[in-house]
């Protein structure tokens, strides 16, 4: 990889987030709203995040470009690296749909409870409701195993 890229890929976000904190710190003093101050650190981190893929992107067609047919240990290490990430990605699919799931199902529940006791006959439509918040995280489950799939 190229050393001037990677200088770029490490310290251009650092010195982003240094200079965007530097100036919320200054202005801070003098009594920024609160709405200004959370809408700048989350274009700077946009824009960091932004630099970050670009840069990610590049170090990733410059390695797909310098490929040969015959894997060395170093490309080796390599591929299982992108196999750790797609296992991370799997288990964070899962997790956070799970996350979202319980949410929608915890703030769902007792309302269909509670519909269900006052009346009897919209226990099927309250149903419905906490059905769907289940959902949420058997999609995950399945978006897993879609990308397990494609590891191997």
């Amino acid at each position: 990889m190229n050393p001037v890229i990677t200088a770029l890929l490490v310290l251009l976000p650092l010195a982003l987030i240094m200079g965007c904190a530097a100036y919320l710190a200054k202005r801070s003093a003098t009594g920024m709203p609160v709405k200004r101050t959370l809408a700048l650190n989350l274009s700077c981190f946009l824009v960091v995040l932004l630099i970050a893929g670009c840069f990610a992107f590049a170090v990733s067609a410059e390695d797909a470009a310098t490929t040969t047919a015959v894997m060395t240990a170093a490309e080796k290490a390599a591929s299982n690296e992108s196999m750790g990430l797609g296992l991370l990605a799997a288990a964070l699919v899962t997790g956070l749909a799970g996350i979202g799931g319980g949410l929608s199902v915890a703030a769902g529940a007792p309302a269909a409870i509670a519909a269900a006791s006052e009346d009897p006959k919209s226990f099927g439509k309250s149903l419905i409701f906490v059905a769907l918040g289940e959902s949420i995280a058997l999609y995950g489950v399945v978006i897993s195993i879609l990308i397990l799939n494609k590891l191997v």
